[in-house]
């Protein structure tokens, strides 16, 4: 401790200041956006990490006029910060637990059949135990930045590619080919991917974005085209067009679960499926979580972890 101190006052300023500057920096894309975060000026923050790299005696950010790249330098330090920072949020977060009740404006995402299922109960008992919280819940089909919308907690289903978010797996959700028995029994059941092209079929664009369905074969994946009859962007009208034979349809294993278990959907080509995507709960790295936050985080991963998603 007596060494951070030195390096600290060395460096002219307060360095944990300094590090959650930089990391706001790679996190919000830009300066401006960084300074708009910390609630402080443009100038303050080429200031800041000036002196950080000063300090460092490294270049930390390439920078032009758009853009910013993590030097490889940068990138290293980055992940330094990171666990430094996370280590601080844990110390407050010791002392807040015990002196604070959860109380504030919780904003926690997922997507729109997943939330509307699993994580909107979730949040209901947590504000009925928890007079003091209220909750804000954004349900939707697309990509969600965290930090940008200002939201606390979110529920991912599949893998992550950005490092700025700590992510909790929860459970496990397949990709499944399904149809109506009624459909299966007119059109015959598809043994191979192949056998899919000459299929109707329905295509939520959530899940499959291109009209092409894909499948494993050991360790292949084998890209099917597909020709569909509906294409939607909203899972419910999507999963109405099967439901009513009108094709088959690729779902996650939960939004079909109901329909499978009341006879209503069949599954096909089971043993060709992908590798299961991953449930997430997520929250961002670099941000010090309030009682609130890390209260129902606790009770979501929880509640998730007892449910069967396959």
């Amino acid at each position: 401790m007596d060494y951070f101190m030195k390096r600290s006052n060395n460096l002219g300023m307060d360095l944990l200041r300094a590090m959650t500057t930089f990391v706001r920096i790679v996190d919000g894309g830009s300066l401006t956006a960084a300074a708009l975060a910390l609630d402080t000026s443009l100038p303050t923050v080429v200031r800041t990490l000036a002196a950080l790299e000063g300090h460092l005696g490294a270049r930390l950010l390439n920078r032009t006029t758009r853009r910013i790249h993590l030097t490889e330098e940068g990138a290293q330090y980055l992940e330094r910060c990171r666990v430094i920072l996370s280590g601080v949020q844990e110390a407050e977060a010791g002392l807040e637990s015990g002196n604070l009740e959860p109380h504030g404006r919780l904003a926690v995402t997922a997507s729109v059949l997943f939330g509307r299922h699993y994580v909107a109960p979730i949040v209901s008992e947590f504000i009925w135990r928890n007079r003091h919280v209220s909750a804000d819940m954004l349900f939707v089909d697309r990509f969600v930045n965290l930090v940008d919308e200002g939201l606390d907690v979110g529920v991912r289903i599949g893998h992550l590619g950005d490092s700025s978010l700590v992510a909790i797996p929860v459970g496990r959700v397949r990709r499944v080919v399904c149809a109506t028995p009624q459909y299966l029994r007119q059109h015959g059941i598809p043994r191979s991917p192949a056998d899919i092209q000459s299929h109707r079929c329905i295509r939520h664009t959530g899940l499959s974005p291109r009209s092409e369905w894909h499948f494993r074969a050991g360790q292949r994946t084998v890209v099917t085209p597909i020709h569909s009859v509906v294409t939607c962007n909203d899972i419910d009208s999507s999963l109405s067009a099967c439901m009513n034979g009108l094709g088959l349809g690729m779902f996650l294993s939960y939004q079909v679960a109901a329909g499978r278990k009341s006879g209503k959907l069949e599954f096909v080509l089971q043993e060709l499926e992908m590798e299961p995507l991953p449930v997430q709960v997520i929250y961002p790295h670099s941000r010090l979580l309030s009682t609130k936050v890390r209260a129902f985080i606790d009770v979501c991963v929880g509640r998730l972890r007892s449910i069967g998603f396959d």
